[in-house]
């Protein structure tokens, strides 16, 4: 894997926030296995304590049950804290359009308290979520640091406010801050019921209990899928990586382009399934096609994704086989 020879301090302590949900509870599984002290702050609203099982009782690790929106409690879990990795949010397009005020509250204000949280103790890298969808309708591919459009929900909107707010930390305050656009993530944890669940977790759900999924569009629709191992050596790195990166923000994928039916037809083979989807409306303030150049992070984060969507859906599939039946 792209962060086993990654190495810390033992003293080093990590506050992950949004820690017990599928991205952050991985990346708190491997910092303590990596021999790290963990803080996880999560209030559950998404999350889940089943996600941290494996560590929970470890010595190095402490569950922090808190709201981001929560200044004094932000303040409370930096104290002492030497990396902030900060991933709660409310993520899913649709519901954002739903639901802008909420997302108002948790991503730009929640994520506001963090920056200044960590400002005032003194920590030495924040490293923080975004997303690709603040392309927004740029229609170049594959997509490029510098160069986005229009965004097209709140949810983009929120993730884009939390890049600029993290870049004045840096030029106005110090705080070396550096931001991922994650693409697509998928893997191990991730949940896969509810009407807001990611597609490639639905399928599989859907697929070994012999269900017929329903595709959005006609399935032509291209993500640039990123498997959950990627990303957490991609945040390890931001933590390790100079002052040159940040301030920026990265592109974080595997840099390949996979189309939804593609996928869907794979599971099929995978699984031994011929079930025929359904087709649906395509959904309102959806990219069309997204897929990344990872050349930025390659430079300044020493970035070098080892695992491409093949490789992650076959392990993500055992993973939910083995968690899931089927």
């Amino acid at each position: 894997m792209g962060y086993e020879c990654l190495k810390f301090s033992p003293d080093s302590v990590f506050l992950v926030t949004g820690g017990a949900g599928f991205i952050g509870s991985n990346i708190c599984e491997v910092l303590i296995n990596l021999g790290c002290r963990v803080k996880c702050l999560d209030d559950l609203s998404t999350g889940k304590k089943e996600n941290l099982a494996e560590i929970y009782e470890h010595k190095n690790f402490t569950f922090i049950s808190g709201d981001i929106r929560d200044l004094e409690i932000c303040l409370e879990a930096c104290k002492q804290t030497d990396f902030v990795i900060h991933q709660a949010a409310w993520g899913s397009v649709p519901r954002s359009i739903e639901m802008p005020l909420l997302y108002e509250e948790i991503n730009i204000k929640g994520t506001l308290n963090m920056l200044e949280a960590a400002r005032q103790n003194k920590v030495k890298k924040f490293v923080y979520a975004s997303s690709s969808s603040v392309y927004g309708d740029e229609i170049t591919l594959p997509r490029k640091e510098g160069k986005e459009g229009q965004l097209l929900s709140p949810y983009a909107l929120t993730k884009s406010i939390n890049e600029e707010y993290a870049r004045l930390y840096y030029t106005l305050y110090g705080l070396e801050t550096i931001g991922l656009r994650y693409f697509n993530v998928f893997g191990r944890k991730q949940n896969p019921t509810g009407y807001y669940a990611a597609v490639i977790p639905k399928f599989i759900k859907l697929l070994l209990n012999n269900e017929a999924p329903t595709i959005n569009g006609d399935g032509r629709q291209s993500r640039d899928f990123t498997y959950i191992d990627n990303v957490i050596e991609a945040n390890l790195r931001a933590v390790l990586a100079t002052s040159k990166a940040s301030g920026k923000v990265f592109n974080i994928a595997f840099g390949e382009q996979i189309y939804l039916i593609d996928i869907y037809e794979k599971l099929c083979a995978l699984l031994g399934k011929d079930i025929s989807p359904y087709y649906g409306p395509d959904r309102v303030g959806d990219i069309l096609h997204s897929h990344a150049d990872i050349s930025k992070a390659k430079e300044f984060l020493n970035y070098n994704p080892s695992y491409s969507f093949s490789d992650g859906i076959e392990l993500a599939l055992k993973w939910y086989q083995g968690n899931m039946g089927g």
